[in-house]
């Protein structure tokens, strides 16, 4: 895609905050973000407005009961609205539509309500490969691109990424109705460390790990196959890689130095899960991911 650079028309970037962007960073990065509701113990919350990472995981760890919901479609619209007060159109790129009816319910509305202002994408995405959707977005409006070559060329990648977690406990995935409590007891008994896949919209089953560092040897060599057979080569120009996690920073701040040693000179990026991704997988998981650049 040309860099035409003629584009007139003021283009806003909107995500949710599955992707892990904090109404701070989002901010700093020009864009905005949709705080995702949660219903805890029958009260409701948002992330990062009324709800921190550590607030959450402190109700987690006191086995409160913890669900999650899609924005509500007056939460979406007056958002909008203020949003197109000073902008001619928005790209609004929301969680993958495989993985919450949010994408559906948005789509629904901007046809109805917001033809040719709003252009909901849906990439297929979530956590950091979300959030490096929300960024080439923000990068290709601020280059001069109009809504309909931006959202072209997200739809166009929207499976160039990949995304492994190992999880450190199975208790979450029980609760939550994902795997039967006779799977969840016998992989606690064994003491196995699950490697869950997320690419495209369906969170899956990869590997079963006995000790972290294998599973983390899992998911380096995953992300190199990858890299290897989907993305043509660990050029640093041609792929990002990052990395995740669920509370336990010290754990992830030695699982990043891992990466960069795995693949030198690469920038990795590093944050927290988001808090919708976190109640199904729990405290303790480690995540890499790797997205395809686009070059535009």
């Amino acid at each position: 895609m040309p860099n035409r650079g003629v584009n007139m028309s003021k283009i806003a970037i909107i995500t949710d905050s599955n992707s892990g962007v904090t109404q701070s960073q989002a901010q700093e990065l020009g864009i905005f973000v949709v705080p995702m509701p949660f219903r805890i113990n029958e009260e409701d919350f948002f992330e990062d407005i009324n709800l921190t990472q550590e607030q959450f995981y402190q109700k987690l760890e006191n086995d409160a009961s913890v669900s999650t919901s899609q924005p509500s479609p007056d939460s979406l619209m007056t958002l909008w609205d203020k949003v197109l007060k000073d902008y001619d159109q928005i790209i609004y790129i929301p969680m993958s539509s495989g993985l919450s009816g949010s994408c559906q319910s948005a789509t629904m509305i901007a046809n109805e309500e917001y033809e040719g202002k709003v252009f909901v994408v849906d990439n297929q995405r979530i956590s950091v490969t979300q959030r490096q959707s929300a960024l080439d977005a923000k990068a290709m409006a601020d280059a001069g691109y109009s809504a309909k070559e931006i959202v072209d060329k997200l739809i166009e990648t929207k499976f160039d990424s990949s995304i492994y977690i190992m999880l450190d406990t199975l208790y979450y995935l029980k609760k939550g109705g994902r795997i039967t409590p006779a799977a969840a007891a016998l992989g606690t008994l064994l003491r196995l460390k699950p490697v869950l896949q997320i690419q495209g919209e369906k969170l899956d089953a990869f590997a079963k790990a006995r000790t972290s560092s294998q599973g983390k040897s899992i998911m380096i060599n995953a992300i190199k196959a990858d890299i290897e057979n989907r993305f043509g080569g660990a050029d640093k120009m041609d792929v990002n890689i990052a990395c995740a996690y669920t509370k336990d920073l010290d754990s992830a701040n030695e699982w990043k130095k891992e990466i960069e040693a795995a693949f030198p000179g690469m920038e990795i990026e590093m944050d927290p899960l988001s808090l919708s991704v976190a109640c199904h997988i729990g405290p303790g998981a480690l995540a890499v991911t790797v997205s395809q650049k686009l070059h535009f």
